[in-house]
């Protein structure tokens, strides 16, 4: 039981679950406007987001609720440096506009680490938009690059919202969790308006998911029924999020919310 245990925290702390969540989200956007997969994108994502994750929780800026991680960090550093030779790999694979987003996204990670100005601060630390910067470069990872030069700009900016504010909803039970570990200068969403009005917004923000499907030209059964139960799904997620929440609730459970989508989709897709 222990070894599974030990597994799974490993799963979990190298950033794997989250990439598989990103990729899972970059499928959908694959699978929803029929277009044919780029296997080497997906490949590129997968590792990319490791690398950029772990390097941001792991290299020096990691706060006291990773502490009892570092028992474990020499084996995840081992992990993350084999990621990145994939990434490098498959960024050859790439073209030159996928290179290009990548590059913008890949700045606001680095940023959101590496303190930089005359304050020496960094993104995460500016008060009041580390959640926006999270979900700019998750809706960017999960729609611009999988659908780049292939979808008119208006479907993109409807998909794009719409990850946008999904990002936003299922990362506030994880803000909800660190309200007993962040800075109060961080103001936080749940620092700023309390949890019960936080809870609030991720439903407005569900809600408005829901418009956005609604309005774009190209939704169908399969897509609406696989967000509804996603919606259902989240909702629940932030209206029993607490505090004090299992270890597993946010940092499993929550973070496998886009993987429950994709199968949702694939599950509606063959009874459709």
């Amino acid at each position: 039981m222990k070894g599974l245990k030990n597994i799974l925290d490993f799963y979990i702390n190298s950033s794997v679950h989250l990439a598989l969540a990103v990729v899972s989200l970059s499928l959908m956007s694959f699978l929803e406007f029929n277009i044919k997969i780029d296997k080497n994108l997906l490949y590129f994502i997968f590792f990319g987001s490791i690398s950029a994750y772990n390097f941001v929780k792991y290299a020096g800026i990691a706060k006291l609720h990773h502490a009892s991680l570092a028992r474990n960090l020499k084996v995840i550093q081992i992990f993350s440096f084999f990621c990145f030779l994939g990434l490098v790999y498959f960024t050859f694979q790439q073209d030159f506009e996928t290179l290009i987003v990548s590059g913008i996204l890949g700045l606001f990670t680095l940023l959101y680490a590496i303190p930089f100005g005359r304050n020496r601060r960094n993104l995460r630390n500016i008060g009041g938009i580390k959640i926006f910067i999270i979900a700019l470069v998750w809706a960017g990872v999960v729609v611009i690059l999988p659908l780049l030069n292939v979808v008119s700009l208006k479907e993109i900016s409807f998909t794009f919202l719409q990850r946008f504010f999904f990002v936003i909803a299922i990362t506030l039970p994880f803000e909800i969790r660190d309200l007993k570990f962040d800075s109060g200068q961080l103001n936080t969403i749940p620092q700023q308006i309390g949890i019960v009005n936080t809870k609030k917004i991720g439903y407005i923000l569900l809600g408005i998911m829901l418009l956005l499907e609604f309005l774009m030209p190209f939704s169908s059964v399969v897509n609406f029924t696989a967000l509804g139960l996603t919606l259902l799904v989240s909702a629940y997620f932030i209206k029993a999020a607490e505090v004090n929440q299992g270890a597993y609730y946010s940092a499993f459970w929550v973070e496998g919310i886009p993987v429950f989508w994709l199968i949702c989709w694939v599950f509606t897709k063959i009874l459709f």
